[in-house]
């Protein structure tokens, strides 16, 4: 009797195998280097500003941020508006919303859905966190949200967060997954240490999380 080749019988198994381990080193090389060469989201990714964010949702961001009526409230890397409209009526009447991206088209979105719900209250400006084009203590509040991982200097954007921030002023800052350039909650303690805020709070866990805190 001929024996049967064990080779015949699992090779259907090889290929998939090879396959998945394959494309599983191709993303996490692309991942290991999108967060090690940070950079904003292109426009024509704006489909992915859209997606529900079941763990940093608008009432989670909310509750963490706190805002109250006639507030000055900076936006960084708002995308496509995911939080901002929401972020106008906390603040209304008589607060204002600054929105900042380094991404014009975005910007453009962003204020062409403003202008849709008849807002008023939202002025939007093109530059680089880095370098932020406001002068001291401008701000009551700020948030940026799956935007700190695609700067290239994280510190020195915390730094100018801490300038343009009044003091006692909250800044919260929101992460999750899948975003490659999602920033962990424990580095992103460590980059804040030092800068002259104090942590307040944090919710969610590792899929998504917010973290507060209070300048110095």
């Amino acid at each position: 009797m001929k024996r049967k080749n064990p080779w015949t019988k699992n090779k259907n198994l090889v290929i998939p195998i090879t396959t998945t381990l394959i494309t599983a080193a191709i993303l996490t090389y692309r991942i290991n280097r999108m967060r090690n060469e940070p950079s904003p989201l292109p426009y024509s990714q704006r489909m992915f500003t859209e997606f529900p964010r079941p763990f940093m949702s608008r009432t989670r961001l909310h509750m963490m941020l706190q805002p109250v009526a006639g507030q000055r409230l900076l936006e960084i890397g708002p995308g496509t508006g995911y939080y901002s409209l929401d972020a106008t009526a906390w603040i209304s009447p008589g607060g204002t919303l600054d929105i900042l991206d380094v991404e014009q088209r975005m910007l453009d979105h962003t204020i062409r859905k403003v202008h849709e719900f008849g807002l008023d209250n939202v002025f939007s400006t093109q530059g680089d966190a880095q370098e932020l084009p406001y002068p001291a203590n401008s701000f009551d509040a700020a948030f940026l949200v799956a935007t700190l991982g695609e700067i290239t200097d994280q510190e020195r954007v915390l730094k100018e967060l801490h300038r343009v921030l009044k003091p006692d002023a909250h800044l919260v800052i929101g992460e999750g997954q899948p975003d490659p350039h999602m920033v962990g909650y424990q580095r992103l303690r460590k980059l804040v240490q030092d800068k002259g805020f104090i942590l307040e709070g944090k919710t969610g866990n590792f899929w998504g999380y917010f973290a507060k805190f209070k300048v110095l």
